[in-house]
Order: C-alpha cells, then sequence, then structure tokens
C-alpha cells in the first residue's frame, strides 16, 4: 500500500529517526513496560490524541479513528475526486471511503444549485407569473 506523506512531515520522521535512531520500529515502546523491541501500543495513540484534542478545547469524543474521518471530509470539501481519496486512503471500495465522509452543514449550505444556473426567456417567466 502506498503511502502519501507531505515533504515537512517525512523531513520531521527522518530528522526524528537521525536523532533517534531506533532499532527496530520508528516508535518503539519505552524500556519499562513493553520493551524497546515492541512497537508503541494503540492506547499511547489513543491517550495522545486525547490529550491534544483537550488541549486543542474539543468536548466531542475524538480518538485516532477521527482523524482519518476528518482527512477524508477535508479533502472532499476541498473539491478532491472521490477516486483519489480512495487511493489517498488505501480502500479498495469506493463504498469504504463513502463512510468516512460527513460534509459539513457549511459546506452543504454553501453548495451550488445547479438549477439557480438556469436563466429562463422573459417570456415563460412572465406567463409563470
Amino acid at each position: 500500500r502506498d503511502v502519501v506523506l507531505r515533504p515537512g512531515l517525512l523531513q520531521g520522521l527522518r530528522q526524528y529517526w537521525l536523532l533517534q535512531r531506533p532499532a527496530v520500529y520508528l516508535f518503539p515502546s519505552s524500556k519499562g513496560r513493553r520493551g524497546v523491541k515492541r512497537p508503541i501500543s494503540d492506547k499511547v495513540v489513543w491517550y495522545a490524541v486525547q490529550r491534544a484534542a483537550q488541549r486543542a478545547g474539543l468536548t466531542q469524543k475524538v480518538g485516532p479513528h477521527t482523524l482519518r474521518h476528518c482527512f477524508g471530509t477535508h479533502l472532499l470539501e476541498s473539491g478532491t475526486d472521490m477516486r483519489t481519496i480512495q487511493l489517498l486512503m488505501g480502500h479498495s471500495r469506493l463504498s469504504d471511503t463513502t463512510l468516512y465522509l460527513r460534509l459539513s452543514g457549511r459546506h452543504l449550505r454553501t453548495a451550488r444549485n445547479p438549477l439557480d444556473q438556469l436563466h429562463l426567456p422573459a417570456a415563460v417567466e412572465e406567463t409563470e407569473q
């Protein structure tokens, strides 16, 4: 599966690797509980997202999976086509991708109705009134 990383993030990960020189995993567990030959647990990631959400002042429930939903939704709202979103999210079926997308109310209210773009001839408009 291809992974798309922004250049800045890739550079940051490279710098982290150069400084830490992890033996096996890029993000190893601590020496104490699981040992450095194992990756960090999913709970470590979950708690990090929870702390970040609290610091950001978010009141709704947020977890790592929320980031996937937001990623797909932001791509869609910025005009990215569904096939590209599907590939970026690593889904084999488009139906899986659609489960992640939740358009904001603001985005739905600003959507342009193509019928509003029609210009009726003056004679038709007068007979309808």
